[in-house]
């Protein structure tokens, strides 16, 4: 499939988008990802229901560790919280690290590379979490790698990359919230087409044998 180069964020990814601009599902995409979930190990071990199993396990897992985190929220909320920093101690702090950037951008310089390739953008950082929702669909993977599917992490980033749009909305300039709805409508809809291809029953070829004898 094609490859696309953001300009800003200087990163290069698979286009890997299952719906063309017209809304419609691109054939050859579909077939990669029915592919890719009979060739996943996990996946392809387990009929849609024991697979219904492992997303409940996992959701229960994920509620108890959000239980277990918001108990110890509540312990620490009952004890005294620590003094914040002064504003003297925050800007102490503050120009230390630009000081510690600093030096570690003349190593990079050092390396033949240009620092700015590494500096963090607010379009870079929502690319990251798109790529990491499309690791966690199985829509990219490794070098080297198989398709990992975690349905459950796929969810909570897609409604993290939510949360940002609704938190951030009305102060994104024009292009960070294309780059976000954009991410956002492409991860939905492939999140639908590979949670329906994981709980497809698995197509039983021709009978063979004589009957009626």
């Amino acid at each position: 499939m094609a490859e696309k180069k953001h300009e800003q964020s200087g990163f290069t990814v698979t286009d890997r988008r299952l719906f063309t601009a017209d809304g419609e599902l691109r054939a050859d995409v579909k077939e990669d990802v029915q592919e890719e979930v009979r060739e996943n190990p996990a996946a392809k071990a387990q009929p849609p229901k024991a697979d219904a199993d492992v997303a409940a396990k996992s959701a229960a897992s994920a509620e108890q560790s959000a239980a277990q985190s918001s108990a110890s929220v509540m312990v620490t909320s009952d004890r005294e919280m620590p003094t914040p920093p002064t504003s003297a101690e925050q800007e102490e702090q503050a120009a230390a690290y630009r000081q510690s950037s600093k030096d570690l951008d003349a190593q990079v310089e050092l390396g033949g590379h240009s620092a700015k390739e590494f500096e963090m953008t607010f379009e870079r950082f929502l690319a990251s979490l798109y790529m990491t929702a499309m690791l966690q669909l199985g829509l990219m993977r490794e070098q080297g790698g198989q398709p990992r599917v975690d349905m459950i992490g796929a969810r909570q980033t897609i409604d993290t990359l939510s949360l940002i749009a609704e938190k951030t909305k009305g102060n994104l300039t024009p292009s960070e919230d294309n780059f976000l709805q954009n991410s956002l409508y492409e991860l939905r809809m492939a999140y639908v087409e590979v949670t329906n291809a994981l709980t497809r029953p698995p197509q039983t070829g021709p009978a063979t044998g004589t009957s009626g004898r």
